[in-house]
C-alpha cells in the first residue's frame, strides 16, 4: 500500500474526505474525464454544428460502422494490440538484464550507454523513421508486421531499460545468494525472489512500453508503408477527412487499453510481496 493510499484511507475513516481531499479527486476525475466527453458525443451524433452546444441529430451509425464486418476498424484493432503486446514482451526480455547491468554494477561507459539509451527519445520519430527507411526496404522488412514491431523497439526499449535500471538500483542481490544457499535453483530463484521485487517496476515499465507502441503513427505509417494498418493511422484518416463521428468512436476504443491496463495493474504496484516474504514459498 502507498503512502498516498494510506493517506486517503486514513482520513476517510476518521472524518471522511477532507476538502483538498476532494479537490484533488475532482481535479484529477475532471483532466481525465472532461477531454473525452466532446469524443463520446462525437460518436453518437449526425450533426454538430457551430454554435449549438449539443448536436441537433444522434444516431449510432459511426458505431455500426466500426463494428461491420466491411470495416478496417476491428482488424486493425487486432494488429494495434498483437504489434503492442509484443512489443512489450521483448522490451521485458531485452530491458531485464539490461537494466539489472545499469542498476547494479559500475563499469566504464556507463554514461555512454545510457546517453545512447536515451538517444531514440530525443530524437525526432520522423528523423528516426526516415533513417531506418531506407536500411528496411534492404533487408526486406519494409511494408511488413516484423519490421513495424522492431522499429516499435526503438521508442520503446529506453521506457522499459530506464525504470528497471531505477528498479535494480534500489534491489539488494544478497537476498538471491540467501535463496541459492536454501537449495533454489536459478529459476526458483528468479520466480520467487526477484520477480516479486522487480513486479511493481516491471508493470510500470510494461505499461509505459505498451502505450508508446500502441500509440506510434510515424513509425509504422513509413516502415509500414500503409500495408500493416493499425488503429492510429485510421484515426488520423477519418479525422483528416472530417468524419467526426467515426473519429470519436475509433477514440473511444482506441483508449480502452490504457484504461484497462491501468485499473489492472494498480492492483500491483502496491509493492507488498517483497523478495524477503518470497523466500518463505520456497
Amino acid at each position: 500500500m502507498t503512502m498516498v493510499e494510506i493517506r486517503i484511507r486514513a482520513e476517510i475513516s476518521r472524518d471522511g474526505l477532507s476538502g483538498p481531499t476532494w479537490f484533488a479527486l475532482v481535479l484529477l476525475i475532471s483532466w481525465l474525464i472532461l477531454p473525452l466527453i466532446p469524443l463520446a458525443v462525437w460518436s453518437i451524433s449526425r450533426s454538430w454544428f457551430f454554435p449549438d452546444i449539443t448536436p441537433s441529430a444522434y444516431s449510432l451509425r459511426a458505431w455500426r460502422y466500426v463494428f461491420s464486418s466491411t470495416s478496417e476498424v476491428l482488424p486493425a484493432l487486432g494488429v494495434t494490440t498483437l504489434i503492442a503486446l509484443c512489443a512489450t514482451l521483448l522490451s521485458a526480455i531485452i530491458g531485464l538484464p539490461a537494466g539489472r547491468a545499469l542498476g547494479l554494477y559500475q563499469f566504464r561507459g556507463k554514461s555512454a550507454v545510457e546517453l545512447l539509451i536515451l538517444a531514440p527519445t530525443i530524437v525526432p520519430g520522423i528523423a528516426v523513421a526516415l533513417g531506418l527507411h531506407v536500411v528496411f526496404l534492404n533487408l526486406g522488412l519494409a511494408g511488413s508486421f516484423l519490421g513495424v514491431l522492431i522499429v516499435h523497439l526503438i521508442p520503446t526499449l529506453p521506457y522499459m531499460v530506464l525504470v528497471m535500471a531505477g528498479v535494480f538500483a534500489n534491489y539488494n542481490p544478497e537476498i538471491e545468494a540467501q535463496a541459492r544457499s536454501l537449495g533454489a535453483d536459478p529459476f526458483q530463484t528468479f520466480y520467487y525472489v526477484t520477480l516479486p521485487a522487480i513486479l511493481p517496476g516491471l508493470l510500470i515499465g510494461s505499461l509505459f512500453t505498451f502505450l508508446v507502441s500502441w500509440s506510434q503513427y510515424i513509425l509504422t505509417l513509413l516502415i509500414g508503408g500503409g500495408r500493416v494498418v493499425t488503429l492510429p493511422l485510421l484515426l488520423f484518416n477519418f479525422a483528416s477527412a472530417g468524419r467526426n463521428d467515426i473519429t470519436g468512436a475509433i477514440s473511444m476504443i482506441y483508449i480502452l487499453p490504457g484504461v484497462v491496463l491501468l485499473l489492472l495493474g494498480a492492483r500491483h504496484l502496491t509493492g507488498r510481496n517483497t523478495a524477503a516474504e518470497s523466500l518463505r514459498q520456497i
